[in-house]
């Protein structure tokens, strides 16, 4: 028999609000950092790499797995190869994991480095906001509109 923190939605709202709680104690720990502090709208950049964070953390571990990126690059339309999502994993953790942490996820948005990944994250924040949801029915065309 399986123990009740592997079964249903109220234990994983109960991993995400862990999980939740784990990285708003790292934002405060960038909050405090006097390397930051110049850093315009550090608080509101913080929440917003919180929740991409969460989005793209599939096992609620506070880790992003090769798996994971591989499922945010088909998100965003440009799918890469499994050699290129571990470089892409080497370049953000230098080397040194398998997967990428929450820490090395928001030094390497606020850093000055260009590595793939923050431009692919930059991409898709830009994408969102630029492309507004049409709303309600399409207008109504002639006949004589259609190619």
């Amino acid at each position: 028999m399986l123990s009740s923190c592997y079964q249903g939605g109220k234990a994983l709202g109960l991993l995400k609000a862990k999980q939740e709680s784990r990285l708003g104690e790292i934002n405060q720990e960038f909050l405090c950092d006097p390397k930051f502090s110049d850093d315009e709208d550090l608080e509101d950049k913080l929440a917003m790499f919180k929740e991409k964070y969460m989005e793209f953390d599939l096992n609620n571990q506070g880790e992003i797995d090769l798996m994971s990126v591989k499922r945010m690059m088909e998100k965003l339309g440009a799918p890469k190869t499994h050699l290129e999502l571990k470089k892409m994993i080497s370049e953000v953790t230098g080397g040194t994991g398998d997967t990428i942490s929450y820490q090395d996820f928001v030094n390497l948005m606020l850093g000055k480095r260009s590595a793939v990944l923050k431009l692919v994250m930059m991409f898709e924040g830009k994408a969102s906001e630029s492309t507004p949801k049409p709303s309600g029915p399409p207008p109504e065309r002639a006949i004589s509109s259609l190619p």
